[in-house]
């Protein structure tokens, strides 16, 4: 037993000395290591691109200046196109530094035992020149610099029966000065090549289909145009749909709404085209002669900025409708011919009034007028509005009061009165003793006009 136990105690003896042997082995080859590596690089080393795993910073540099002489860049280009620029072109040069050392001394060399199968990348650029003008000419010589196709933001567009948005297009144009920025760097630390359209090199579009004001906008212009507002005329229509209203569309503060300025251009326009206050107008007389009215107050005129804003509301609130414009100014008809079929005509040289109702002919009778000689005596003519009717009423002037029983203005102080002073009417009465203006009627016919009209009826006198 004693024999078996020195030999259970040598052979532990053996193996301890073994251990320690491997320990300081393993020691020896760490610190071997960590001496090594403290001027080489450590395994998995990458320098602008070239494998220096081992090598020192000499062997490291000369390395780097071999490859910059032969060095050539693959430039990558849109649709899988491909071009090159060579170190000669731009006067590529490696001239050490001191950065390759300083890599080096960076390192952790203590665990480099810990480096196998890692992979560790350098750019060193300053190490690296080229001649600036040469480069900037190479840049711009390359074929995909030339005549690019600019990108196109997306946008809304009108494809006749409703708004809808274009895609955009990402185009061949690339952003030079990113180009040259991009490719000198790729230069001076060696890549083989960059991709322009991965480094976001081709100028991009600013607005895309999926932009959330871009759809909020054409959302908002299909419903301003989808309604329908027609003016009536009576005898004529405006109609104000899709085809107007697109054009009073504007993007303002990033939303599609309607210009007031040019929805006031329209109201503008329809009101030059059916507004007829103060117009000249042709007329037929009770006996058959077309004649010429000017003058007067009689007539339609659209109150334009009310107008304006009334058609703005109806239009953002999508209310489709038969309208009529709000009015200043107001006529009897409508129609074409605005005077319409009840107004009263007074023939001024035959000394004549006849008064229409609904077309038919109530009162032909002679009147006495104003002496058109004498100034300030004579009776106006134009078109106009009746503006009141009084009964009884007493009329004033300078040198005269006179009570009258029917009394119907039309032009300021001038208007249709009976005259019971007069026992005679029509003929050249008028001309050695005129009215002050007025026209001075029987009182019986003056009487059938009192009854049968209101304010507002046309009074025609030429």
């Amino acid at each position: 037993m004693t024999e078996e136990k020195a030999k259970m105690s040598a052979g532990r003896k053996l193996v301890i000395f073994l251990i320690f042997v491997l320990v300081l082995l393993t020691m020896a080859a760490y610190f071997v290591g960590v001496n090594y590596f403290t001027k080489h690089f450590l395994p998995g080393s990458q320098v602008n691109g070239f494998n220096c795993s081992y090598m020192t910073a000499k062997e490291t540099e000369a390395l780097l200046a071999q490859k910059a002489e032969s060095y050539a860049l693959a430039v990558e280009t849109y649709g899988n196109g491909q071009e090159g620029i060579t170190a000669q072109q731009v006067g590529l040069t490696y001239s050490p530094d001191g950065s390759v050392e300083r890599v080096i001394k960076q390192q952790d060399r203590f665990k480099w035992f810990l480096a196998f199968g890692q992979k560790r990348t350098y750019e060193l650029a300053s190490s690296t020149s080229y001649d600036t003008s040469k480069l900037y000419e190479a840049v711009k010589k390359l074929k995909c610099m030339q005549n690019g196709t600019p990108p196109s933001d997306a946008y809304i567009a009108d494809n006749g029966s409703t708004f809808e948005i274009v895609a955009e297009k990402t185009g061949t144009q690339l952003d030079e000065d990113k180009v040259q920025e991009i490719i000198a760097h790729a230069m001076v630390t060696s890549r083989p090549s960059v991709n322009l359209e991965e480094e976001n090199c081709y100028k991009k579009p600013k607005i895309y289909r999926d932009d959330e004001a871009l759809i909020r906008q054409c959302e908002q212009a299909n419903r301003l145009t989808d309604v329908i507002i027609t003016y009536d005329f009576a005898d004529r229509t405006e109609r104000v749909d899709r085809s107007v209203i697109k054009d009073f569309l504007v993007i303002k503060d990033g939303e599609c709404t309607l210009d007031r300025e040019k929805v006031a251009a329209y109201v503008y326009e329809l009101a030059y085209k059916y507004d007829t206050f103060g117009n000249t107008r042709t007329f037929q007389t009770y006996d058959g002669r077309d004649i010429t009215i000017t003058g007067g107050d009689y007539g339609w005129v659209i109150n334009q900025e009310k107008e304006t804003e009334g058609l703005i509301s109806a239009i953002k609130n999508g209310e489709t409708q038969v309208r009529e414009p709000i009015y200043a100014y107001e006529g009897w008809s409508r129609t074409s011919n605005d005077i319409g079929y009840t107004y009263i005509e007074i023939d001024l040289v035959n000394q004549r009034m006849v008064f229409y109702k609904d077309g038919y002919p109530l009162v032909d009778t002679p009147v006495v007028t104003g002496n058109p000689n004498i100034p300030g005596m004579d009776t106006p003519t134009g078109c106009f509005a009746l503006d009141a009717m009084q009964s009884p009423a007493v009329l004033t002037g300078e040198d005269y009061e006179t009570n009258v029983t029917f009394w119907m203005p039309f032009c300021g102080n001038v208007g249709i009165h009976d005259a019971s002073w007069r026992t005679q009417f029509g003929g050249s009465i008028y001309l050695w003793e005129g009215s002050h203006g007025c026209v001075n009627t029987p009182y019986d016919k003056v009487q059938i006009i009192y009854e049968n009209v209101d304010v507002g009826c046309p009074v025609v006198v030429y």
